[in-house]
């Protein structure tokens, strides 16, 4: 199964702390969960134990929106919590 990155999404990781390696872990591994406009969505948390933004945080989640393509999926949008 591949997983692709869409522009916007690939623009978007550095911004919200996640890494290319991650979007596809949480994808491939991930809990899936039904989204808007005939998305899928699929959220997965990794160990962080560091700083983001000043603050100190022990777990990231990240969290991708995608469509399903041929092969894999499309990740159209990437967003990261930190807890």
């Amino acid at each position: 199964m591949t997983v692709r990155l869409h522009p916007h999404a690939v623009s978007r990781l550095a911004e919200r702390g996640a890494t290319e390696s991650e979007v596809v872990a949480t994808v491939l591994e991930g809990e899936m969960f039904p989204a808007k406009l005939d998305r899928q969505g699929f959220r997965r948390n990794f160990a962080f134990q560091g700083p983001w933004r000043g603050r100190r945080y022990e777990t990231k989640q990240v969290e991708v929106y995608a469509v399903p393509e041929a092969e894999g999926w499309l990740v159209i949008s990437v967003l990261t919590r930190y807890f």
